[in-house]
């Protein structure tokens, strides 16, 4: 009897040291943290992004900020960087579609009742410190616009 046990402490430990092998060789997001928006707007203007893990390689982002008159806005979703859409909450977008070009590029593709409104390429720094965002879209001129918002590792 002492045998069984034995054997199957043996079989234990061994499944264990196998799948704390395998965890540690698949990587992690360098996104999953707090990123502040680094900005010039006065106070309490702000803007931080929340990248979490989520099962199957995904993440959640989570978005809160103040504008300059004080409003404070919410919006989330949860994606596993599958190109496929994904509802959001909170957000004047319906979904959010993000696939990952490389391991420092994801591209995210909003839509508002099935119709793009703007598509955002999000590099993170070699570094890991910091996310650059290139927002692109269309004005209410028509006019094809361009914007860049660069985010700080918390």
């Amino acid at each position: 009897m002492r045998t069984r046990y034995g054997t199957a402490g043996v079989g234990l430990v061994a499944a264990v040291t196998v799948g704390a092998a395998i965890a540690s060789s698949q990587s992690v997001n360098p996104r999953i943290g707090t990123w502040k928006l680094k900005q010039t707007a006065p106070s309490p203007a702000s803007n931080i992004m929340t990248y979490e893990a989520v099962a199957g390689g995904g993440m959640k982002v989570t978005v809160d900020s103040v504008n300059a008159s004080g409003n404070p806005g919410h919006w989330t979703y949860t994606t596993l960087l599958d190109g496929k859409d994904a509802p959001i909450t909170g957000y004047s977008a319906d979904t959010a579609a993000v696939t990952q070009i490389d391991a420092a590029t994801n591209e995210i593709v909003y839509k508002k009742d099935g119709k793009i409104t703007q598509t955002a390429t999000n590099v993170i720094s070699a570094d890991g410190k910091t996310i650059t965002v290139t927002f692109k879209r269309t004005n209410a001129q028509g006019q094809p616009a361009t914007s860049v918002a660069v985010y700080e590792k918390q």
